[in-house]
């Protein structure tokens, strides 16, 4: 009888636990650029261009060391927005952590582009759940990348030692694209399948247009959201820790300046208790 009693009300207090998370409401927007300042961001930027192999030869600026204003503040739009000019490539970062969150900003391309990018598509990328040291072989923090990229929006790339798990088919080209329903496949560079996957669909607006980029993050599964439309879920989110697997659940925030001009503004940030059912169905 006692037995049977406990059983009840630990039955009980489960559903009704889970009940009390569910009725939770999101958190209140938090604003992450306040239009004035780089204030609650830090900047890490990697050696100037040099052609003749004397790139090797020059010190990384390093962190808070931005001489030639990759990151600035600027009125765009009638507007503030924070410009990056992407002439030297490397980062800004929160100097919070966050997990379990919706993160909301807007974005648009700018014209200029420098080397050694000029002949290729204007590029920029939202990395997430970053952690670890700036000056990492792949110069960014370890972390899962949103890619900001002309065509690309939206797109997976893994930096570092990270793995996810995506539902994804090959196209014509032998190339991985993420397909709702697909039998996920794990994905971790220097394997087989790589470390990168392609979204779908498109749902970028022409250059100079301001574009919606949402990340919704909540456990280990992420949503990469484009004006929008669901183009890319991770899950199983985790990265190599000394050899072994561990979740990656959150992290800071980076914003890539990697060789051409784009602009951000209303970057905003908000608490979450569960994935958008509308969202999961699309």
């Amino acid at each position: 009888m006692k037995l049977l009693f406990f059983s009840v009300f630990a039955s009980l207090f489960l559903v009704t636990a889970t009940l009390a998370q569910s009725s939770q409401k999101s958190g209140d927007w938090q604003s992450l650029f306040n239009g004035k300042d780089l204030g609650g961001w830090e900047t890490y930027l990697d050696r100037p261009y040099a052609k003749d192999n004397q790139h090797d030869k020059t010190p990384p600026l390093g962190l808070n060391n931005d001489p030639n204003h990759v990151f600035s503040v600027v009125t765009v739009d009638g507007r503030p927005a924070l410009r990056i000019s992407g002439e030297t490539f490397g980062g800004i970062n929160t100097l919070t952590e966050f997990g379990n969150y919706h993160l909301r900003m807007e974005f648009k391309w700018g014209t200029q582009k420098w080397p050694p990018k000029l002949d290729r598509p204007r590029d920029s990328g939202l990395l997430y759940h970053s952690v670890g040291s700036h000056g990492t072989p792949m110069l960014w923090m370890e972390s899962f990348e949103l890619q900001v990229q002309e065509g690309d929006c939206g797109d997976y790339w893994g930096v570092m030692n990270v793995l996810a798990d995506i539902s994804a088919k090959k196209n014509e080209k032998g190339t991985y694209v993420y397909q709702p329903g697909a039998t996920p496949i794990t994905f971790q560079d220097k394997t087989p399948v790589g470390r990168s996957c392609l979204k779908s669909p498109d749902n970028e607006k022409p250059s100079g247009q301001w574009n919606v980029l949402e990340l919704y993050c909540f456990g280990d599964t992420c949503l990469h959201v484009m004006n929008g439309k669901v183009n890319l879920v991770l899950t199983h989110t985790r990265h190599l820790v000394d050899g072994q697997v561990v979740p990656l659940t959150k992290g800071k925030i980076q914003i890539q300046s990697e060789g051409a001009e784009v602009f951000y503004r209303n970057i905003q940030v908000q608490t979450i208790n569960q994935l958008p059912a509308d969202l999961l169905q699309q």
